[in-house]
């Protein structure tokens, strides 16, 4: 009957739907190199992490910042995050909204307090907001050690931690060093570095000189723990 061909269709898809496609988390980085546009970096750094106030897979979680720009690229990015007005989100003008419950936020400010302990300095915000509502205020740290949490675990929240590089090398090393791969971002102006790091990155999918990943033309997915398949594209 009817019931039995449901319940043998539901049997068979739901395994298939399994294999398509699996996204289990992402803790993006975002990779400035030494020769990349300051202002396309900054504009793409701010897309990539507060979109959705940074509860986003494909959210940048890290910055990796060429020792010889971070100075520079620190502060353009604390004088856009900290001008951006958080409130509720049926107000006018209003760019950063609460975080989803009152966990979310709690993981947040141990993440940035953890950070503060172990030597980070804040550069705005770092501060959880008073009043109604799960509200966090948009912060960026500076001189983040590898040792800290906010630079392992998923944020989930308006924070964007930065850590320094000298080399490709090293760049590459700390980006791929996590147990997930979803995404990565990374800005460059030369073209045989681009590839060269497009190839070593452990992560489905990469931004190149751009904050944004998602195209219903192209495939969906990560890597490692980020998942297996690919949703989106002719490959999905």
């Amino acid at each position: 009957g009817s019931t039995e061909v449901g319940q043998r269709l539901i049997a068979w898809a739901a395994p298939q739907v399994l294999r398509v496609s699996m996204e289990l988390g992402g803790n993006a980085p975002f990779l400035v190199f030494e020769d990349a546009d300051l202002d396309a970096a900054v504009d793409g750094a701010v897309l990539a992490k507060m979109r959705n106030i940074g509860e986003a897979c494909t959210a940048a979680n890290r910055f990796h910042v060429h020792e010889s720009i971070a100075d520079e690229f620190a502060t353009r990015l604390a004088e856009r995050l900290g001008s951006m007005r958080v409130g509720r989100g049926t107000e006018d003008g209003v760019q950063v909204g609460p975080l989803v419950e009152a966990k979310a936020r709690e993981k947040v400010v141990e993440l940035v307090d953890d950070a503060r302990d172990r030597g980070a300095k804040t550069l705005v915000g770092g501060e959880a907001l008073e009043g109604p509502g799960y509200f966090y205020a948009p912060t960026v740290l500076r001189d983040v050690p590898s040792d800290a949490r906010v630079l392992r675990e998923e944020i989930f929240g308006p924070v964007a931690p930065i850590a320094t590089f000298m080399s490709d090398d090293e760049a590459l090393r700390a980006a791929n060093d996590t147990d997930f791969g979803l995404v990565s971002y990374a800005y460059t102006r030369d073209l045989d570095r681009a590839f060269r790091v497009i190839e070593g990155l452990q992560t489905g999918m990469v931004g190149l000189n751009r904050g944004l990943v998602s195209n219903p033309a192209g495939p969906f997915g990560g890597v490692k723990h980020s998942g297996f398949g690919r949703e989106g594209g002719h490959e999905g």
